[in-house]
């Protein structure tokens, strides 16, 4: 290898793979290391900017932890959780959008039509809708996962404040595929710019703010998975998410609720506001 050059490292790096090497990964590898070595080479990368982007990757690793994923943000804010959601999510079926950082193992299993309400101020809502295969038939047994920021904005983790799994639930669905949730509208909120992430978006001139939402993970047995997030159709940053999550048919239509209207399943029907809104959100999954 003493004649190796700029011109012939990358050819020679992609086969020193060995012949056990599985395909999938010879592929995804190979493509990462070309596009590498090609970005280095039409920038010209300096020496103290690559120590700089391994400083940046090495600040990531010490700022994550179980309650937040700096990496998980750093994809977000460039661009690629959302081009993966993309090139994967059928065109027939609800859409996939950011996991974010701050999803938690483990939350607390409520019943269908359970309160996450609980002390938390906040315009008071209740989300339903049905889990439906892509011939519109309901399916039971999925399980969705769904979490949010309280009214300032923040996730419990972030908030000392907030009681460990506050506005964090799993729930199964039965034979009619439905769910049903009465919990508190979201709010618009700065994505973390303390690490490498918001460094990014500083050195960018970028903004930080992401539309209010519901995170949702949606799983079920034959059924590909779906981790999305729903948007309310007035939030005022709808069109400037700054981790680009928002999709069409993720929108969401809030609609003033009233009690008699409501099934008899809701926990928290009489305990409601006046003012309270309802939303009806279905989701759609592709088999697996």
């Amino acid at each position: 290898m003493r004649n190796v050059t700029s011109e012939t490292l990358t050819d020679l790096l992609l086969n020193l793979s060995g012949p056990d090497t599985d395909p999938r990964v010879q592929e995804v590898l190979g493509a990462l290391v070309k596009h590498l070595h090609a970005f280095a080479t039409e920038v010209g990368l300096t020496h103290s900017e690559w120590r700089k982007g391994l400083e940046l990757l090495t600040r990531a690793g010490e700022i994550s932890d179980a309650e937040r994923n700096e990496f998980v943000l750093l994809s977000d804010v460039l661009g690629l959780s959302s081009l993966v959601d993309m090139i994967n999510s059928p065109d027939d079926c609800t859409s996939s959008s950011v996991l974010g950082p701050f999803h938690v193992l483990g939350a607390p299993q409520l019943p269908v039509g359970g309160d996450l309400i609980g002390d938390n101020a906040g315009q008071q809502v209740v989300v339903q809708g049905v889990v439906r295969d892509q011939a519109g038939a309901p399916i039971e047994g999925a399980v969705i996962e769904l979490w949010q920021t309280a009214d300032n904005g923040l996730y419990s983790g972030q908030d000392a404040t907030q009681p460990d799994y506050n506005l964090r639930m799993a729930m199964t669905t039965g034979a009619d595929g439905r769910y049903a949730v009465s919990t508190i509208r979201p709010t618009p909120y700065l994505v973390p710019t303390d690490g490498p992430a918001g460094d990014i978006l500083n050195a960018t001139g970028r903004h930080a703010w992401r539309p209010s939402h519901l995170h949702f993970i949606i799983e079920a047995a034959g059924y590909r998975s779906l981790v999305t997030e729903v948007f309310p159709s007035d939030d005022p940053y709808l069109d400037e998410d700054a981790v680009f999550g928002v999709r069409e048919d993720l929108v969401m239509e809030f609609q003033p609720g009233t009690r008699a209207a409501l099934p008899a399943d809701i926990e928290a029907r009489d305990r409601l506001d006046e003012g309270f809104s309802s939303v009806e959100f279905d989701f759609v999954l592709p088999p697996a």
